[in-house]
């Protein structure tokens, strides 16, 4: 049997993947999502007995930090475990095939998958002069675009270029740069900001599309709610000191030393809704705020042109007081999957060491 052909169990066999492994995979990925362990355990029994989902994954305007993020992350037994979940088909970055090889895949893909693969893409499209900004095997990226996703199940747009068209849709935007949800309007589209998204907010993401079959709860701007429902302001642990009117003034003095709020500085915590202060970055080690500069708001929309990184936004523009205790509901059930997590890598690591030791 081909590989594109296996169901999740038999591809987690052949890599040497135990049921147990993955079990502790679909748990930690509920626990991330707010979920109780229980559904963790369903997920992965749905997913051992499916065939693996087919996934054509696209790049244009971009910088290919959203894939270095998915698939160059601290803890790759964790987060590219999703890769023996998925078939990728088609990712022109990652594939040995290219020119009309890499093209025949595609389409095959797509025919042997009608209705039912997804269709994951990064970078945002250029639409000015024909589209002439970023072309491949003889097609601009509009194009490939409206070709693949014809016949797609849904599409999730993963980075900041994708969801909102990023920097190259920074003013004055001269290759008319669009984000995808603009240009498709007939299929589910499922935005994952970031510049670039945490690995597990996409992991978990793809990962409750596959197993539960549907899209899952979406804000105003497309973002699963249990990503991106809270402020990272809500969740930071220098929240306490923004409330006692403790601020850094500048990035060395005593204030920024003891932890203080770095909203004087021009942290935009307040405005950015993502999971960066309960997920954290670089296998769970930090994040821009925990390593001593402000947030950039780099899941928002238009986020390079909203004026300087530096200088304090008004108060008026930050999120309701009524979020707050929601916002520490999820925080604490965010902090439960983070901490599963943890826990899974460290026994990783341990057995890892172990057997090094033992050879």
């Amino acid at each position: 049997m081909n590989e594109s052909g296996m169901t999740v169990a038999e591809s987690l066999a052949s890599h040497g993947v135990s049921r147990r492994t993955f079990l502790k995979f679909c748990i930690a990925n509920a626990s991330l999502m707010a979920l109780p362990p229980t559904f963790g355990r369903a997920m992965a029994e749905t997913l051992l007995k499916t065939k693996r989902p087919s996934v054509i994954y696209m790049s244009f305007q971009e910088c290919t930090g959203c894939l270095e993020s998915l698939s160059r992350s601290f803890s790759p037994s964790l987060e590219n475990l999703i890769f023996d979940v998925i078939s990728l088909d088609y990712d022109d970055t990652l594939m040995a095939a290219a020119g009309s090889a890499a093209e025949e895949a595609r389409h095959k893909a797509m025919e042997d998958n009608k209705g039912k693969y997804l269709v994951v893409v990064d970078g945002s499209v250029p639409t000015n002069d024909g589209g002439i900004y970023c072309t491949a095997a003889g097609k601009t990226a509009l194009q490939i675009l409206q070709e693949t996703v014809k016949d797609a199940a849904a599409v999730v747009s993963v980075g900041t270029c994708a969801s909102y068209g990023g920097l190259p849709y920074a003013s004055p935007n001269p290759t008319g740069a669009k984000p995808i949800s603009e240009l498709v309007t007939d299929k589910p589209v499922i935005n994952v900001p970031g510049c670039p998204p945490i690995a597990e907010v996409i992991t978990g993401t793809l990962l409750h599309y596959f197993s539960l079959g549907k899209v899952p709860e979406l804000d105003d701007k497309l973002r699963p709610m249990v990503f991106y429902g809270n402020t990272i302001h809500d969740r930071c642990y220098r929240r306490p000191f923004y409330d006692q009117g403790k601020f850094a003034k500048t990035f060395d003095d005593e204030g920024a030393r003891s932890g203080w709020c770095l909203y004087e500085l021009g942290c935009k915590g307040p405005v950015t809704y993502n999971a960066c202060a309960t997920i954290k970055w670089n296998d769970g080690t930090s994040f821009p705020i925990e390593s001593g500069h402000g947030c950039l708001g780099c899941s928002e929309p238009q986020f390079w042109d909203k004026g300087s990184f530096y200088k304090a936004i008004p108060q008026s523009t930050f999120t309701s007081n009524e979020k707050i205790a929601a916002a520490a509901v999820a925080g604490v059930a965010l902090g439960v999957g983070s901490a599963v997590v943890s826990r899974i890598r460290s026994r990783q690591k341990a057995n890892a060491n172990s057997e090094e030791e033992t050879s």
